[in-house]
């Protein structure tokens, strides 16, 4: 699924955006039990946005594929900067407790 962008009307300031998503939810590739999370994004754009109704769309496309979260939460990161190329980015993946044990993972583009 692409991810869309549109031009940056203010590229002349930084700004930072927030964007959450509260539905996200992918499988465990060792169970195949569902997994939730909460997919946060921050970022400070530069001469493109992300248009949401196709970050939407390509937050659903992980709905059946079976990955790690450590891995997701760094695919999501690399996707976005392929597609906006932001002067910074800040994905959390915050996911639901299972079996226990709950997950926060953090991807930081550029890596500090």
């Amino acid at each position: 699924m692409q991810i869309e962008t549109i031009a940056n009307k203010n590229a002349d300031r930084d700004y930072v955006v927030n964007i959450e998503f509260p539905e996200f939810t992918c499988v465990c590739p060792k169970t195949g039990l569902p997994d939730f999370a909460t997919i946060k994004i921050e970022y400070i754009p530069d001469k493109l946005i992300v248009e949401l109704k196709s970050l939407k769309m390509y937050f659903i496309s992980y709905r059946n594929v079976g990955t790690f979260h450590e891995d997701v939460a760094n695919k999501i990161l690399d996707d976005l900067v392929a597609a906006c190329k932001p002067k910074k980015m800040k994905i959390i993946g915050e996911f639901n407790v299972r079996g226990g044990i709950k997950t926060s993972v953090t991807a930081l583009y550029p890596t500090t």
